[in-house]
Parts: C-alpha cells; sequence; structure tokens
C-alpha cells in the first residue's frame, strides 16, 4: 500500500530555484571590499528592537500585497521549485516587492514551519541584495533558518563565514539556540563562555536559553546558579525566565519554592503575567498530582484570553485532559470554534490527543471526521493520533484499512504512519507484514534523515533469529542500509539468523 503521488507538474512557474545553499552574500565575501564588511547595505531594519537576536517579532504594519505573494509561495505544487521561481516570477509579471514584505512573508513561513521555503527568500534576498536593505537581524533569522534546514554543522560554518563586525550579539545569540534546540550543552556552554567575555550577556533571552537546555538535560541546579547569575549582573527576569525556574522547582517536587518564586513572579513591576504563567503553573500542578490547585490555575488562565491568539485554547484543552476533566475538554473546544472562523490542524490534533488520553476513542473519531470535512491540507500527524490509539488496542485491521482510506482520500502518510503499524505487526510476530510497513517508512524521499526506532529494530531482528527467517534478515539489512542504521550489534543478530538457517547474507 503506497499513497505516495507522483510530483504534479508546476504551472506557471516553469523554472527550478537555482538559490544557492548558502546565501550569495557568503560567497561574496571573498572579495576585498565585502571582506571588511560582508553587508555593505544598511543595518537599519523595520524591526522592533527587542532582545530576541531579530528571530521572532516585526513591528505592526498594514497588509499589503505580501499575502498574495505569501500564498503563491506557501502553496506552490511543488515545493522543490523553490520559493525563488515564485519571486523571480512575480517580478517577470512586472510586479514590485519591499523589504518588509519578503521579511513578514518569511515570519509567516516560520510560523508554520515552512522553514526551507524561509530560507529560500533569504537566499533570494541576498541575491538581490543590492535591492534591499538588510540588518543584524536579518543573519541572526538566515543563521536560525539554517540550523533548522541543514543542521548545526551548517549553522556554524555559515557563523565561521560572516566577517568580524556581523558576529554580533543576535548572531551569537542565534546559534546558541541552536545548540539548545539540538541539545549540544557541551557546544552551547562553550559559547555562552564566549558570550560572557564578550560581553554579551547583557538580558534575559541567553540565560532562557541555557535554563531552557538544563532542564532538557535535568541538571536542574544548574538553573538555579544561572538565576543567581543573572540577579548578579542586575539582570531583571522576565516572564519565561519565571516560568523556567517555575518549571525546574516542580520537577524537583519542591512545590513549596515553586509557588515562593510564583509569589516573587507577582510582585516585580518589571513582569505583566500573562496565561502562560498559569499554563506553567497548571500542567505543574497536574504533574505533582495536585489537580484542585490545576484547575484554579486553569480558570486564571482562560480569564486571561484575549484578542485572536489560540494558543491558550490548545493548552486548556491540554491541560483539563491531563486532569481528567472530559467535560471542560469539550467545552474549551466548543468555545474555541465558536470564537474562531477556522480551526488549524494542530488544534484538532491537540483535540484528539486529548481525548484519546482520556479514553474518548469515538470522540476522536469523530473530531476526526470533522476535521477531514474542514481540513485546508491533509495532515499525517492527526492520522496518526487514531492510528496509534488502534494500534494499542490491537485493532489492527481497522488500522490498515484507516491508513488506506486516508491515502486513498489524498492524503500522504509521513514514515511514523509506518512504523506505529509496523509496531502493531511486531506484536502478532507478522514480520512479512511489518517489514512492508517499514520499507514504506524508508521509502518517503521527503524524510531522507528518517531512522526506526532502536526498539522496533531489536524486536524484527529477534523475531528473525528465533524462526531462522533468513530473507526476512535480508530485507531488513537492506531497509536499515538504505536509511544509513545498521549498527555492528544488530548486523551480527541479523547474520546469526540468516546462518542459522544455512543462508549467508
Amino acid at each position: 500500500m503506497n499513497c505516495q503521488s507522483h510530483k504534479p507538474s508546476f504551472n506557471p512557474l516553469q523554472f527550478p530555484s537555482c538559490a544557492p545553499r548558502f546565501p550569495l552574500v557568503t560567497l561574496l565575501s571573498f572579495s576585498h571590499a565585502l571582506r571588511r564588511n560582508p553587508f555593505p547595505l544598511s543595518l537599519n531594519s523595520s524591526f522592533t528592537q527587542v532582545h530576541n537576536y531579530g528571530t521572532i517579532d516585526y513591528e505592526s504594519r498594514e497588509a499589503w500585497n505580501w499575502r498574495s505573494l505569501y500564498r503563491r509561495i506557501a502553496t506552490m505544487r511543488d515545493p522543490n521549485f523553490g520559493s525563488s521561481s515564485v519571486l523571480n516570477w512575480w517580478r517577470k509579471e512586472g510586479r514590485k516587492v519591499s523589504s518588509w514584505e519578503l521579511r513578514r512573508i518569511i515570519k509567516e513561513l516560520r510560523k508554520f514551519r515552512r522553514f526551507k521555503l524561509a530560507l529560500e527568500v533569504y537566499d533570494w534576498i541576498f541575491e538581490h541584495y543590492k535591492d534591499f536593505k538588510v540588518s543584524s537581524s536579518d543573519i541572526a533569522i538566515q543563521l536560525d533558518l539554517i540550523s533548522k534546514v541543514y543542521g548545526i554543522s551548517d549553522a556554524e560554518e555559515f557563523f565561521m563565514s560572516l566577517a568580524e563586525n556581523s558576529k554580533n550579539e543576535k548572531t551569537y545569540g542565534a546559534l546558541l539556540n541552536a545548540y539548545v534546540n539540538a541539545k549540544a550543552k557541551d557546544k552551547a556552554e562553550v559559547l555562552i563562555k564566549e558570550m560572557r567575555s564578550e560581553g554579551y550577556l547583557s538580558h534575559a533571552l541567553p540565560f532562557n536559553d541555557i535554563m531552557t537546555l538544563y532542564m532538557k538535560t535535568n541538571e536542574f541546579e544548574k538553573v538555579d546558579s544561572m538565576i543567581q547569575e543573572m540577579r548578579k549582573r542586575n539582570i531583571a527576569l522576565d516572564i519565561y525566565s519565571y516560568n523556567i525556574w517555575i518549571t525546574t522547582c516542580a520537577a524537583t517536587a519542591n512545590t513549596e519554592k515553586m509557588e515562593e518564586v510564583f509569589n516573587q513572579m507577582k510582585l516585580d513591576k518589571n513582569v505583566s503575567i500573562n496565561w502562560t504563567t498559569y499554563s506553567t503553573l497548571a500542567a505543574m500542578y497536574a504533574r505533582l498530582g495536585l489537580f484542585q490547585k490545576a484547575d484554579n490555575c486553569l480558570k486564571e488562565l482562560e480569564s486571561r484570553i484575549s484578542g485572536r491568539d489560540r494558543k491558550p485554547y490548545n493548552h486548556l484543552i491540554s491541560l483539563y485532559a491531563n486532569i481528567g476533566k472530559k467535560e471542560e475538554v469539550y467545552r474549551i473546544w466548543k468555545s474555541y470554534k465558536t470564537s474562531f472562523e477556522s480551526i488549524p490542524n494542530s488544534s484538532y490534533h491537540s483535540m484528539m490527543s486529548s481525548l484519546v488520553r482520556l479514553g474518548d476513542l469515538n470522540g476522536a473519531e469523530e473530531v476526526y471526521e470533522e476535521w477531514e470535512l474542514s481540513k485546508s491540507t491533509y495532515d499525517p500527524r492527526i492520522c496518526n493520533v487514531l492510528l496509534a490509539s488502534y494500534v494499542r488496542e490491537g485493532m489492527l485491521e481497522k488500522a490498515e484499512m484507516f491508513v488506506e482510506h486516508f491515502c486513498t482520500r489524498g492524503g500522504r502518510s509521513n514514515p511514523t504512519t509506518w512504523e506505529i503499524l509496523a509496531e502493531g505487526f511486531i506484536k502478532q510476530q507478522e514480520i512479512e507484514k511489518a517489514l512492508s510497513a517499514m520499507s514504506e517508512a524508508a521509502s518517503i524521499k521527503k524524510f531522507r534523515h528518517w531512522q526506526p526506532k532502536p526498539k522496533n529494530v531489536e524486536s524484527i531482528a529477534e523475531l528473525c533469529k528465533e524462526k531462522g527467517d533468513a530473507t526476512s534478515a535480508e530485507l531488513l539489512i537492506e531497509i536499515l542500509r538504505k536509511v544509513k542504521y545498521l549498527d555492528t550489534e544488530t548486523y551480527d543478530s541479523l547474520t546469526r539468523a540468516c546462518n542459522k538457517s544455512g543462508k549467508p547474507v
């Protein structure tokens, strides 16, 4: 069963993108003039000057024709043509585009995690650098995108290629954030020492980044030491600093300290407590089994919802599910749908996941059917929520039919879809079907960095060994070679399975 369709033709944009992996401005830095300053343009930009490494916020401005251009980029039939092909065609039509509009498009693409397309817009900007003003914020955002699209090594290479006057607080901060996202603790600690010596630790953001990393690595005592350093340097804690501190206290089951930090936060005139803090508190109380306190925080959270912000609704739905209040989950979902004309895929995913956790599979199926009628795009992650539930419940036949239905309706699976199905077949010791599903996962070119879960590989290898199934062992080796995952222990185990049947690998 294969739901990967052929790529459709792309019209009217006939020409593939030729944007280089690193922008032209980096390549041009080898010239004498640009070696002194690789950005011979004004570093004044329309970015709001806030402490965010230039990677998040923009000034508010009326939406002009950027939406039309954004839609062309975001909805192109074949993304492999790249953003530059759309931008070139836009100009060929005689249309103009401003620096602000391009930045607004990049912001929107990043918002929906279309990182490759966003990076290609920057590539195009730097190819036409004489027509646009470039800021240090642009470089920081570009570095952030390179880390997300190509990985840490390429982000480091890009950073090293910058002229010294472009290695500033924002670009250092963007590289630090990339290390944090990759959980590269050693590199992050080396970099923050360098930032300390360069005088770039002047506000809360880099501290928040490194504290987030320490939370991920369960080094909670180091979070406290960073808080103390901030205070010694008279650096004001922001709302994120306090939220991280609260989470750290909860992780060590220190409820008293957590509440003490929250009280300090309420007294801090530099911080305006919003719904995110109550979300953090509710999550921590729920984790500690203090459901009544969590419920009180959720009421405070709901009272602070304002404007057109969708995020609080997703948090409320998930957190009410965590404390077992199904009726509140449905109430918030109804309120959410009343407040907005359309609901994004991410919110359907949150609602379905919450209902599954509550054991309401029928409700999750109803929400899925509702999503199918209103969806803008087929999101395999939503399919995977129900699929995983069917597999956990041993409903393999229904799981297979569900995947087939999803594909027939035009959905494109991701490797996780097939690996979930494989896990069900592994439990039933159906090696042939499990390998067929794993082969489907490995064949999806869009996810070229995917690798199977080690436990699934071990389970299939063990079944091959027990049954002396050389044919299946050979197929598994072929799949693992295809995705460049084949450690010595697994290979030896599979070899033994083949030798047991007298058929060498």
